[in-house]
């Protein structure tokens, strides 16, 4: 009967230690489940931080050149005058001036006979794209023919006895200037086979091809666009 006392005695004491290690357990899976928990949620809010830091810096950088501007004596409004007069430049929305080449191509004033291609004694818009090409691979600043401004928006196809640019139709002579140094300009026309061709159908043909080096070029301004579709992007879209 004393045994079964003690067994019983051992039992619950058991039971006790038992049940007092099962709280402790819990107590502790808690814990670190909860660490686990700020850990993972502290790496993101650490990565939208350093983003938010990064993106103050540039807008720092940004307003200590305005401010460095502002010291030098210039105004907010003289700033975006500035500001507005380079974006028209970079458009070709104003008129600019300087050193450059006036190239002039004209049709042939002889008429095809026997087996000549009427077609080679004519200037075609193919001949005028390369010439674009090659005017502002060599540095041009500015480009116009027949007093259309060339900017991104310049179309130049054939309309049977006209050639298309800028909406307009334009008839030969065609007199094409551009602004840039005149030396880059001259050679880039040189490296186009156009250029070559031209010069062969000169001789054979008649055509007109003539490069002109001028102290100073006068390019007009261009037209602005009508834009009904589409809209600048909206930042953070």
């Amino acid at each position: 009967m004393q045994l079964e006392k003690r067994e019983r005695s051992l039992l619950g004491l058991a039971s006790i230690v038992i049940g007092f290690l099962f709280i402790v357990l819990l107590k502790t899976q808690g814990a670190a489940g909860g660490q686990v928990t700020r850990q993972e949620t502290a790496v993101p809010s650490l990565i939208q931080t350093e983003q938010e830091n990064q993106q103050i810096s540039v807008d720092n950088e940004r307003l200590q050149l305005e401010l460095a501007k502002y010291a030098q004596g210039q105004s907010a409004s003289t700033l975006a005058d500035q500001q507005l007069q380079e974006a028209q430049m970079n458009a070709g929305m104003i008129a600019v001036n300087g050193p450059g080449v006036r190239i002039t191509l004209d049709d042939s004033k002889r008429v095809a006979i026997g087996q000549e291609d009427p077609s080679s004694f004519l200037i075609h818009e193919q001949y005028i794209r390369e010439i674009f090409n090659a005017l502002w691979n060599g540095g041009a600043e500015a480009v116009a023919v027949n007093g259309q401004r060339v900017t991104t928006n310049t179309e130049v196809f054939c309309g049977g006895s006209y050639i298309q640019i800028n909406g307009t139709r334009q008839m030969p002579p065609y007199v094409i200037d551009a602004i840039g140094d005149t030396n880059n300009l001259s050679s880039s026309l040189r490296f186009y086979f156009v250029w070559d061709k031209l010069g062969d159908f000169q001789l054979q043909y008649g055509i007109t091809r003539k490069l002109e080096v001028l102290k100073e070029a006068v390019i007009p301004a261009g037209k602005l666009r009508n834009y009904h579709y589409a809209e600048p992007v909206k930042e953070g879209t």
